[in-house]
């Protein structure tokens, strides 16, 4: 699995910003009424959050993200380990609960 083979799982959805699509990290901001779909693709892709909102992240979780900028109580990660890689997936919900920012990356092993 390639972060491009997930991001084209998303090309129908309306993305408010592009701001980084490399083959080892994407970050985008997408708007918070389409949530249930982009939920629905990364539990489809990468299977159910490791780190749902609301719940306290766990020392693996800030390890796991301090690259990207950490995991906040209010935030989403999901996490999957495919054949040499390791890819996750950081939903950032914005204050004016418009916007959300993705960051995903692909981690080597």
């Amino acid at each position: 699995m390639t972060l491009n083979e997930i991001n084209e799982k998303f090309n129908h959805l309306e993305i408010s910003e592009k701001r980084d699509m490399s083959d080892d990290y994407t970050e985008l901001v997408f708007y918070t009424k389409d949530l249930d779909e982009w939920n629905k693709i990364f539990i489809d892709t990468l299977g159910p959050a490791i780190k749902p909102p609301g719940i306290k992240a766990s020392d693996n979780d800030m390890a796991l993200t301090r690259d990207y900028g950490g995991i906040q109580d209010n935030q989403t990660l999901f996490k999957k380990e495919f054949e040499s890689v390791v890819i996750i997936a950081m939903l950032w919900p914005w204050q004016d609960n418009e916007h959300i920012t993705l960051k995903m990356a692909l981690l080597k092993e």
